[in-house]
């Protein structure tokens, strides 16, 4: 592995699991996938955790695997909670990687390409899987329905974007005829509190 790279390698329950840090996260990542009798090909999934203990640090988890020698790893960065919660992102190495860290910022925060794909995009609660976000959220349930539907999805995605929805017939009637007209939509102001 990379030197200075790994700050804790262990097996636990028949999974390796490899702490790494942050600044050498990319380096060791590119070595796990482009190194001969490595080759761990595939990022299955990106998440993250947030413990109970505010002491420990979050950590970011990836998820590989060897296609070719069936072999599984998780790879393990901790970031502590007082410093800033980013690391780089892996989509250069896997272009899958954007939708699952998109997913892990709609939950926890921190992503290059800031558009939401889980919650709505003038969603202004917070980040629902960090600890400190209350169990029924920060507006009333009438409150996040509204702004739910008010949300509006078109204006924050490309015409190639909708385009690709489009052929797979999955965009609203309006919004279709709004997209062969070459129209977007607009992002609404978030509602003064």
């Amino acid at each position: 592995m990379i030197p200075g790279a790994v700050r804790e390698a262990t097996a636990r329950d028949g999974d390796q699991i490899v702490y790494v840090a942050p600044d050498r996260l990319l380096d060791a990542l590119r070595w796990l996938k482009e190194t001969p009798g490595q080759e761990f090909d595939y990022l299955v999934d990106v998440t993250a955790v947030e413990f109970r203990d505010r002491e420990r640090p979050i950590e970011v988890v990836y998820f590989l695997r060897s296609l070719k020698r069936r072999a599984d790893i998780r790879i393990k960065v901790e970031l502590q909670p007082s410093d800033e919660l980013a690391v780089d992102s892996v989509w250069s190495l896997w272009r899958g990687a954007d939708w699952l860290e998109r997913e892990v910022f709609d939950m926890f925060g921190r992503h290059p390409d800031l558009r939401r794909i889980l919650m709505w995009e003038t969603y202004a609660e917070g980040y629902p899987l960090r600890k400190g976000f209350p169990l029924r959220g920060r507006f009333s349930r009438a409150e996040q329905v509204r702004q739910a539907l008010n949300a509006n999805p078109e204006a924050h995605y490309s015409l190639e974007e909708l385009s690709i929805a489009e052929a797979g017939g999955d965009l609203p009637d309006d919004m279709r005829d709004r997209l062969r007209r070459g129209e977007r939509g607009v992002v609404p102001e978030p509602p003064n509190p």
